[in-house]
């Protein structure tokens, strides 16, 4: 999967540590060192994924990745940052980045994270059931397109919005778990991840709830997580009207794994509406 990637990187060595840990992928790299000039190699090169530091000379990460989501919803954004706190991670989110890496992160992790975003972002190449929409009630998640439409009309979604909402949409009135709905998308660090997920959905319901503060489709299930369902059921069958079509996958988990500080994931914390 070759694809051409722009690095927006004030520190040299770090710039060459990522482009040439990329090129041995077989990705073309364009490096750049401020934020001025990463807006505008991204509007002139059109590249397919960014690495985006967020302190930058002139314009920050989170400027730039404001006015290029603005412009385009199929350009992959992962931002690079020195902090670690959660609220970073929710301003780069609600700027439009589809993932987030703090320093220091190893290539290795950051090359593994842009192969699994161009899977997201990158329309499939071949055609069949995996390609059909899936529909619950008035929302339908056109998976060929990589659209979104309510009562048939056309709402923006980020790469990280479709891929949960996608997840959601193929079960039904299913309760994904945060650590479940992170394996449908990108892959963070624990607490900070889990809370990433929030946001996404404070996202969606802004665009495809008639009153997000009050949300009937993706709606929470406390202490639990959320799943996505018809508000209107069917009168006959007091069912929702579900169309999945294609195959439904089982939803991944994955264990509990130790951190680095020693720490286990804490799975049993409990939830909050966003």
């Amino acid at each position: 999967m070759c694809a051409h990637a722009l690095i927006a990187e004030d520190d040299p060595k770090q710039a060459e540590v990522v482009r040439r840990y990329l090129t041995l992928e077989g990705h073309r790299a364009t490096v750049v060192h401020d934020g001025g000039t990463a807006l505008a190699s991204a509007r002139a090169l059109r590249p397919d994924v960014l690495i985006l530091d967020v302190m930058m000379p002139g314009a920050d990460g989170h400027h730039v990745c404001r006015m290029l989501r603005a412009e385009r919803e199929d350009l992959a954004i992962l931002m690079l940052t020195a902090r670690s706190t959660e609220e970073d991670l929710l301003t780069g989110l609600e700027s439009g980045a589809d993932d987030y890496l703090t320093k220091p992160y190893s290539p290795r992790e950051l090359t593994a994270r842009v192969r699994t975003l161009l899977r997201r972002v990158r329309r499939p190449e071949t055609g069949g059931e995996a390609d059909l929409p899936l529909r619950v009630g008035a929302v339908t998640v056109h998976r060929a397109q990589h659209t979104v439409t309510v009562h048939g009309s056309l709402v923006e979604c980020t790469p990280g919005e479709f891929q949960l909402l996608a997840a959601l949409a193929a079960r039904p009135d299913q309760v994904f778990t945060r650590r479940q709905l992170l394996a449908h998308t990108q892959g963070f660090d624990r607490y900070i991840t889990e809370r990433s997920i929030d946001m996404h959905v404070m996202n969606l319901r802004r665009k495809i709830e008639a009153d997000p503060r009050r949300p009937t489709r993706l709606v929470t299930v406390y202490g639990v997580g959320y799943k996505l369902t018809d508000p209107d059921p069917d009168p006959d069958t007091g069912t929702g009207a579900h169309t999945v079509s294609g195959p439904v996958e089982k939803t991944p988990t994955r264990p509990a794994r130790r951190t680095v500080d020693g720490h286990g994931d804490n799975e049993g914390h409990t939830e909050e509406r966003p």
